[in-house]
């Protein structure tokens, strides 16, 4: 079996969780806070956990978003000796790494965007970027989303595909398990059929996560050659129909769910850096039925930093509107607290159930304010999960026997 259908993501922002300034200059470099993570490895691995998904670690102008060097780390967060030592540690606890590729654009101050606008289409990097050659104003690059300090890649230039490749290849080779496209939606898929491909020649190991919003997910793997993609209509589906009393939101999504199964483990999730954290969304209480939801359905799961611990943000569309969803850590870890214990609790359970990584969901009652299912996966092994809403949030799961793994 593949380590993939065992692994739990904690998924964590290096930037803002070890203190480093996001717009704000930081002084020469490096400074070593990339160590900082590792104390938290152990409670990783105390919560069940065993897999580390780092968000962008190159060097970058501000949020990590606008990579300058894929081949450095970001000076804020300190060296590859803080890299190596993170690797090192996380693989001597049984934790998987997995880092933020950013391949779909650039920093507009990276050195190689710099030198095609400085010597035109004709240079060595002319045609590494969308760039209106033509256009009246002069050279205009297309960007990402419509940030103008994200200058977009041509992922249809040979050079290009090979320098992903060459930066996948060398972390790759440095202990990395696994990579988290970002906007891989953005992305031609022959893009990543001619990258992933050489990457696992290289290291056969290698898992891909794309990050994908909506769509036809199974065509989009199979066309991409991805492992996973973002499961952002399940997540939609999980806080809304909380937040809302409408369970036929939910069962539609798991439904759907069951098909993506048939191809693929989806990566399935409540929270992550760029949404408001699932407590401030619907509240505590229907925050552990969120939970039990992502801890029994197939896929596989992450935990974004701080859920755990009952971390509140408000996403915010404004300069600075991710800072409250992406906070800096304290050096210490609690070892105990309502929420942490429920996170424990269930991760525990999918622990005890591996077959849960590709179990389907039947329907047993369907109600706006209730909602029953069972987990089942073909072979005779099944649970059911009974979720309600008044008079107030509650969740039951029950084994084969009729036993209560968890209440509440």
């Amino acid at each position: 079996m593949s380590w993939t259908e065992h692994v739990i993501w904690w998924h964590a922002y290096p930037l803002g969780f070890v203190g480093a300034p996001i717009r704000e200059p930081d002084g020469a470099g490096p400074h070593h806070r990339l160590r900082r993570l590792v104390p938290w490895l152990d409670h990783i691995t105390r919560l069940g956990a065993n897999g580390l998904l780092l968000g962008p670690i190159f060097a970058s102008t501000t949020h990590g978003y606008d990579t300058e060097d894929f081949f450095r780390i970001d000076p804020r967060l300190g060296d590859e000796s803080d890299f190596d030592a993170l690797v090192a540690a996380a693989h001597e606890r049984g934790i998987k790494v997995c880092l933020d590729g950013v391949f779909n654009h650039v920093s507009e101050h990276h050195p190689f965007v710099r030198d095609a606008l400085a010597n035109g289409p004709g240079s060595e990097y002319g045609q590494w970027f969308r760039i209106d050659w033509s256009h009246p104003e002069g050279p205009r690059p297309d960007v990402f989303e419509g940030h103008g300090s994200l200058v977009a890649l041509n992922h249809a230039h040979p050079p290009v595909q090979e320098y992903v490749a060459q930066v996948i290849g060398y972390w790759s080779d440095r202990g990395v398990d696994a990579w988290r496209l970002d906007a891989a939606y953005s992305v031609d898929s022959a893009f990543w059929r001619a990258v992933l491909p050489r990457a696992r020649e290289r290291q056969p190991h290698l898992w891909f996560l794309g990050e994908v919003i909506h769509g036809d997910y199974p065509a989009i793997v199979e066309a991409a050659t991805f492992d996973s993609v973002t499961q952002y209509e399940l997540w939609k589906a999980m806080w809304s129909s909380l937040k809302d009393g409408n369970f036929f939101e939910l069962d539609h999504a798991l439904q759907r769910h069951n098909e993506f199964l048939d191809t693929f483990a989806p990566n399935t999730f409540i929270g992550n850096h760029d949404v408001t954290r699932i407590a401030t969304q619907i509240g505590t209480d229907k925050a552990v039925l969120a939970l039990v939801l992502l801890m029994t359905v197939g896929g596989v799961p992450s935990i974004y930093a701080g859920d755990e611990l009952g971390y509140e943000g408000l996403k915010e569309e404004r300069w600075g509107g991710d800072d409250a969803i992406r906070p800096e850590f304290p050096e210490t870890r609690p070892t105990s607290d309502p929420t942490l214990d429920r996170y424990k609790a269930m991760v525990s359970i999918r622990r005890r159930y591996p077959w849960l990584h590709s179990a389907r969901t039947k329907t047993l009652k369907l109600e706006n304010t209730e909602y029953s299912y069972q987990l089942y996966d073909g072979e005779g092994h099944a649970l059911t999960i009974d979720l309600g809403l008044e008079p107030r949030p509650n969740a039951v799961i029950r084994n084969e026997r009729g036993e209560t793994l968890f209440g509440f």
